[in-house]
């Protein structure tokens, strides 16, 4: 089969491999139709790591996924060969302490997709997954059933998040993940404050349900979100992974505020001000993927209730896979997801 392999930092290339093949009773195999690009799948391109998780080369990278099935494991029964799927990248034990507490996005045996040291990525024409982790998706299209994968991270930020009807709401890094969460946000409340440092990003937002959205590098977005909620916002999303959004949250952020942590930072270190945080009492929530929320992604979509469609600004075919993740680093040609298609 064709597969999309790191060979080393910033360097991709499409070559010949082994067809996976079904081991256990209740796996699938899928023919992979599309798969998003995602910023931590450029961490591994760009750093070759991200914390402890570092790439042995050659290795397939890639999580965000629509496929097919195409064979079944004898104990399967919950769907059927010829159903188009979403995938939910992260394989859980489901024996575990954390797995019986509903925690299955931090299993101690956790297996994700395309996470070094774990399991290999979706970026190539055929996987192998657990059926537990195929989500029928017949109403949606490739790139509708790739997005579900950054929105399920969404409903599953807002939800910690207890965002409602009176919430300030402020969405920091408007890339997939945020602008997933300002559609998520959306259901709860209008009161929603957007910011990003590229202006296509910034009219995505506005144009779908931002209350206001600026960028940090020709206006100082603290002072006017603080203009339009002189007490400051109920909720900050960290979507941008960056010290700069870090800090400019714990502005925003009104006494008991919540700070919801979701970017990656590159660097394995951030900084807080303590003397800040402590006197505002914010409470700060890491965001570990998401949990068991594939299925509402799904049905957000296929429902209506949210329209994700304008995230989906650029596609390629698997050869072209290097110019893909070189436009999302880059952050070029207003890209918001680029999809590449088998």
């Amino acid at each position: 089969m064709k597969a999309v392999k790191l060979a080393g930092i910033g360097e991709l290339a499409v070559s010949e491999a082994a067809e996976p093949v079904i081991k256990d009773e209740k796996q699938v195999l899928l023919k992979v139709d599309a798969v998003g690009v995602c910023g931590s799948d450029v961490h591994y391109y760009k750093q070759g790591k991200i914390g402890s998780e570092a790439v042995k080369y050659p290795f397939i990278v890639g999580h965000e996924c629509a496929a097919t099935v195409k064979e079944l494991g004898r104990a399967v029964a919950r769907i059927k060969v010829g159903d188009r799927v979403v995938v939910d990248p992260a394989i859980s034990c489901g024996e575990c302490s954390q797995c019986r507490a509903g925690r299955k996005n931090t299993c101690r045996n956790l297996k994700y997709l395309g996470c070094p040291g774990q399991i290999e990525g979706c970026l190539c024409e055929y996987i192998v997954m657990p059926e537990e982790n195929c989500y029928v998706s017949e109403k949606l299209t490739a790139g509708q059933a790739v997005l579900c994968e950054p929105l399920a991270i969404a409903v599953y930020a807002v939800e910690r998040a207890a965002v409602n009807k009176d919430s300030d709401v402020a969405i920091l890094g408007a890339g997939p993940i945020g602008l997933s969460v300002l559609l998520c946000s959306g259901l709860k409340t209008e009161k929603i404050y957007v910011t990003d440092r590229v202006r296509e990003r910034i009219e995505a937002a506005k144009n779908n349900g931002a209350l206001w959205a600026g960028n940090p590098d020709r206006e100082d977005i603290v002072r006017e979100i603080l203009k339009l909620k002189p007490e400051g916002a109920d909720v900050v999303f960290e979507c941008a992974g960056r010290q700069q959004t870090i800090d400019q949250a714990m502005e925003i952020l009104k006494p008991g505020g919540r700070l919801m942590l979701i970017g990656i930072p590159e660097e394995d270190k951030i900084h807080l001000d303590i003397h800040k945080m402590r006197r505002k009492e914010i409470t700060i929530v890491n965001v570990r993927r998401q949990n068991d929320c594939t299925q509402k992604a799904i049905d957000l979509i296929s429902k209506g209730l949210v329209n994700a469609d304008f995230m989906l600004t650029h596609s390629f075919k698997p050869e072209q896979a290097a110019d893909a993740f070189e436009m999302v680093a880059g952050y070029r040609d207003g890209v918001i997801k680029a999809v590449i298609e088998f």
